[in-house]
């Protein structure tokens, strides 16, 4: 039984996962409410493990590493995210890595997830890391995307389309959810299209 891996991605409306700096539209593109972040947090109180591409990992230490956040406190949801286990995945970092429990691992992150998913006695869960993802989609060793659409048209400002370059895919629907009226959660399977 291999664990299960879960891509965690969120998303405009237009598809795109975040925003230019020039932009303000603040985090969650300003949109989160109680029940989103509750359920966020309900979704890392669970055992698994994080898997982080090395440019994730450089934007989350810059945001939420040890020495960023040491005189501050951080939400529930980010406290929790950053307590899990985590393997980082990298060519190019070179340890020791400012996050608690992160294990960097070199090699091609088809291999390493190959690994990780039959060695694993948890789920794993990467949370952005597009390029890496689109990878693993492609590899077939995505079990679930996890697509969080936030009600926002980022036209003008939005960077790094969620799946731009990515292989053909069919998706069932598993799951799908509305948080606070307007966010809405879609849980796929994904198939690579003939």
């Amino acid at each position: 039984m291999t664990a299960v891996y879960t891509f965690d991605v969120f998303a405009t409306v237009d598809g795109f996962g975040s925003y230019g700096d020039d932009a303000d539209w603040g985090g969650y593109w300003s949109k989160q409410g109680p029940e989103f972040l509750d359920h966020r947090l309900a979704v890392y109180s669970q055992d698994q493990r994080m898997v982080f591409g090395a440019n994730t990992y450089r934007e989350m230490e810059e945001m939420l590493g040890l020495s960023a956040v040491e005189s501050e406190s951080l939400d529930p949801v980010n406290d929790r995210m950053r307590s899990l286990p985590t393997t980082v995945v990298s060519t190019t970092l070179e340890g020791p890595l400012d996050w608690p429990d992160a294990t960097l691992v070199a090699g091609d992150a088809v291999d390493v997830v190959r690994r990780l998913k039959a060695e694993s006695d948890v789920p794993l869960r990467s949370a952005g890391s597009l390029s890496m993802n689109r990878s693993l989609m492609a590899a077939g060793l995505v079990d679930r995307v996890q697509l969080t659409i936030f009600p926002v048209i980022t036209g003008r400002t939005g960077t790094h389309l969620v799946l731009g370059d990515a292989a053909d895919f069919d998706l069932e629907l598993i799951e799908s959810r509305v948080f606070d009226g307007r966010i809405q959660e879609l849980t796929y399977q994904p198939t690579l299209h003939p």
